[in-house]
């Protein structure tokens, strides 16, 4: 039997099956200094984007000799010091192939929230204005799509976006995947050149410093759109107030902060953005599919 920790909340499916099989589950959310102590407790602990599992955590945990794996319910895992927790005996897993439709799906629809102007247009029809001669869109068909970044859910965005018309591009650390011969490998800065819609999808740079700041976005097209669903920090927060306010962008979708919850009000308020509150993954369907892939982990211990 095993006592697992889900710092983050689980699909109750996955909370049921895990039970089923004999183990323990508890959902709880702590503070860091708090989960130092209580991963003492836990054989699993299962995390989302709000936890994060740093060095001073992982020591604690090791003193303990209990926490056997770590579990990241997602795609990225740079919200955990993988290198350091491996070293300390202790595995990492994430979810790869739960939240990527999901996270597509939302790209898109900032996409077409900013292109047809329909978030703004919540907004200032509720006040009573009618705005029709001035929210004069654009259509996705014909337009191109720079994917910074080419995982699972850049593949998956390249289809949809496929589907509506686009021209995809991408740009790859690894360079260009033979596997995709139908979308069209750049390297970064040409890309930024080319692209009218530029989505971001890559992990926080090691260093903390944004991948996307005011010199990538002053090589961007004039009247092109940033998309970042993928990690707060990785774009310029400044620097991108600066680009919208001066007209170099049209518009930005944003999923995540540098901070969160987000206290950037001058961009949250901003009529030429589109924001969620770091919602990529959160769909029912997904949780279901992370819930299941985190079962199958543990049942690999």
């Amino acid at each position: 039997m095993l006592n697992i920790l889900a710092t983050d909340g689980l699909d109750k499916s996955a909370v049921k099956e895990l039970e089923a099989l004999g183990h323990q589950v508890h959902e709880q959310f702590y503070e860091p200094e708090e989960l130092k102590e209580a991963l003492k407790n836990y054989d699993v602990v299962v995390v989302r984007s709000a936890t994060k599992i740093r060095e001073p955590i992982i020591d604690a945990a090791a003193e303990g000799g209990r926490l056997k794996m770590i579990i990241r319910a997602g795609v990225g895992v740079d919200n955990i010091d993988v290198k350091y927790a491996e070293e300390k005996g202790i595995k990492v897993r994430n979810t790869p192939n739960s939240s990527s439709a999901s996270v597509a799906e939302l790209v898109l629809g900032h996409m077409l929230s900013l292109a047809r102007f329909v978030g703004i247009s919540n907004v200032t029809m509720r006040n009573g204005e009618w705005n029709k001669k001035k929210y004069k869109g654009i259509e996705l068909a014909g337009k191109t799509l720079g994917l910074v970044g080419f995982g699972r859910i850049s593949h998956e965005l390249a289809k949809k976006a496929s589907a509506l018309g686009m021209q995809i591009v991408y740009t790859n650390r690894s360079g260009p995947k033979d596997d995709y011969p139908q979308y069209t490998y750049m390297e970064l800065d040409e890309l930024l050149k080319k692209a009218d819609f530029v989505s971001i999808h890559t992990p926080a740079m090691k260093d903390g410093k944004a991948l996307i700041d005011a010199e990538k976005i002053a090589q961007m097209k004039d009247g092109a759109y940033l998309i970042n669903c993928a990690r707060g920090g990785v774009v310029d927060e400044a620097a991108l107030l600066d680009a919208l306010n001066s007209g170099k962008l049209a518009g930005a979708g944003i999923d995540v902060f540098e901070v969160e919850p987000a206290q950037n009000t001058d961009l949250l308020k901003h009529p030429k953005v589109s924001v969620t509150p770091h919602i990529g993954g959160s769909t029912s369907e997904a949780q279901m599919r992370i819930g299941e892939e985190v079962v199958e982990v543990i049942k690999s211990l």
